[in-house]
């Protein structure tokens, strides 16, 4: 009700380079997403020879638009593309994906921000379903700026004792079997086993990779926990669908911080 009532709505830019068919499939539903409940969307869409100076100069533009209050540049770009001094390029206060150093630098204090958007849904998952935090011992399986990393301070954040594992861990399964909550988000298909988790445990599955018969499989085997007492997110339907509502609720927040 308070923001029907200013005249500019909040709004959305979305760049896309390229024809990677997954990006493409994701942009529409983030673009569908906005169009359900009311914010105004716009999808730039850059063939895959455009220059860095073109990006930056497209950003730094939208940086500049009243209209525009949050700015996604979907990944992964072109070889040829700086990825990391685009994302710089995007004003933090319009950085819905929460990748800009500055957000990154709130985020490791437990400041305020924009966080990013898949870690962000973990926990509200977790917090909608009642799953303890506090205390609790996590393992994050995977160390990406997108996802690992950012997952582990905001599992800090809500009093969790958080290991980081990855490909060089020791022993992960060992480890997992201590674990709580299990965070996995490596992109190895199917690679959790029932074996490595012990009952009770809380299992959010971030992976999603394409099989070689074309059907979809996270990080976890989940068939594998079918007769367990665990808590587990599919794949796909789970953690999908909360990464795109975070992705709104940070459009929002971007809102308030540029109309107060």
């Amino acid at each position: 009700a308070e923001i029907s009532v200013k005249q500019i709505k909040p709004g959305l830019a979305v760049i896309i380079v390229g024809e990677d068919p997954a990006s493409h499939v994701y942009v529409k539903r983030k673009h569908k997403a906005c169009q359900k409940v009311g914010i105004y969307s716009e999808v730039i869409h850059k063939d895959a020879q455009v220059t860095q100076e073109e990006i930056i100069a497209l950003i730094q533009s939208l940086n500049g638009r009243q209209d525009i209050h949050g700015i996604l540049v979907q990944l992964p770009l072109p070889k040829h593309l700086d990825e990391n001094s685009i994302l710089r390029c995007v004003d933090e206060n319009k950085d819905v994906d929460g990748f800009h150093l500055i957000n990154a630098g709130r985020l490791m204090r437990a400041e305020p921000g924009l966080h990013p958007c898949t870690p962000s849904g973990v926990i509200r998952l977790m917090k909608e379903y009642d799953i303890r935090m506090e205390g609790a011992h996590a393992v994050v399986i995977g160390r990406s700026n997108i996802v690992g990393k950012p997952m582990a301070h905001l599992l800090l954040a809500e009093n969790a004792t958080v290991t980081i594992a990855h490909s060089r861990t020791k022993d992960l399964a060992s480890l997992c079997q201590h674990a709580d909550i299990i965070v996995a988000a490596v992109g190895i298909p199917n690679m959790v086993k029932s074996t490595w988790v012990k009952d009770g445990t809380c299992l959010i599955d971030v992976g999603i990779n394409r099989m070689p018969d074309g059907t979809l499989a996270g990080d976890i085997d989940f068939q594998e926990f079918e007769n367990r007492n665990v808590s587990i997110t599919p794949v796909p339907g789970g953690v999908g669908p909360l990464t795109i509502a975070m992705l709104l609720s940070n459009t929002l927040q971007a809102y308030s911080l540029q109309t107060q």
